[in-house]
């Protein structure tokens, strides 16, 4: 007689330096004992140094992949990352309506590290309008969620602000993370019309390639075990602060966590 266990899938982009993305999406996944699918919306050639090159999956092969998911072994959540053009994330938002998918996580990867603006207006316009309704949570970061709120972010009442206002106006949990300067391990928590902390250690560690992808895909995880979402981004937090504790250094650039902290040496 077999086991099951929960299902996550990941639709996102693809790392080759294996330190974010899909990459980072099924390490995490995985190393939190459930089961990882995905369904791939770019290829990129990247490392720790940066991205060389993007090239988007048509629209048509991601629905195709998100079927053949749901399909099968249905996941117990969703977690959704880059997707860079509107026809990609309108696509994505009508296969998950089709297929009532539950527990989805969306990361608003719309800003880098830099500040630099990582998708269109049309494709931000289709995120908000049309993936954002169907999330449990999304988990901009402090760029993002100016970006969303319109106001700049400078102190953590800023950021308990631009989480509730964000709350209210898409109608979804919002969890604000800290960092750029203001609150470095720090997160904010909107929900129903309630703001809360969750407060974090700093840990002194350059190596933070992937750590968004990796937040989401934990708290994917904790939606999947029947978590609620404060519950979940609790356990996401505490499972990203062992994976940086860890000080795992590679690459020549800002490299990747260690995902597998909990098993290293045993």
């Amino acid at each position: 007689m077999g086991f099951k266990i929960p299902s996550v899938v990941s639709i996102a982009g693809s790392d080759s330096s294996g330190g974010a993305g899909i990459q980072a999406d099924l390490k995490t996944i995985e190393a939190l004992g459930l089961f990882a699918q995905t369904a791939i919306t770019a290829l990129t050639a990247q490392n720790t140094m940066g991205v060389s090159g993007v090239l988007d999956v048509p629209s048509e092969f991601v629905v195709q992949q998100i079927d053949a998911v749901f399909e099968d072994i249905r996941p117990g959540a969703v977690k959704i990352g880059m997707v860079s053009s509107a026809l990609n994330v309108v696509a994505i938002a009508e296969s998950l309506r089709a297929h009532a998918a539950e527990n989805i996580v969306v990361d608003p990867v719309m800003v880098s590290t830099s500040g630099s603006r990582l998708i269109s207006d049309g494709a931000s316009e289709a995120l908000t309008g049309r993936l954002f309704p169907l999330a449990s949570v999304i988990t901009p970061n402090i760029p993002e969620a100016e970006v969303l709120w319109g106001r700049s972010i400078a102190t953590k009442r800023d950021m308990e602000a631009a989480a509730g206002e964000l709350s209210e106006r898409f109608g979804v949990a919002v969890l604000v993370k800290g960092g750029h300067g203001i609150s470095d391990a720090d997160d904010v928590l909107a929900e129903r019309g309630f703001t809360c902390w969750l407060p974090g250690e700093r840990i002194e560690n350059d190596n933070t390639h992937g750590t968004g992808c990796t937040l989401s895909s934990a708290i994917a995880c904790g939606l999947a075990k029947g978590f609620t979402v404060f519950e979940a981004c609790e356990y996401a937090k505490r499972y990203i602060s062992g994976a940086l504790a860890a000080q795992l250094d590679l690459g020549k650039g800002s490299g990747p966590l260690d995902h597998m902290w909990e098993y290293r040496g045993r």
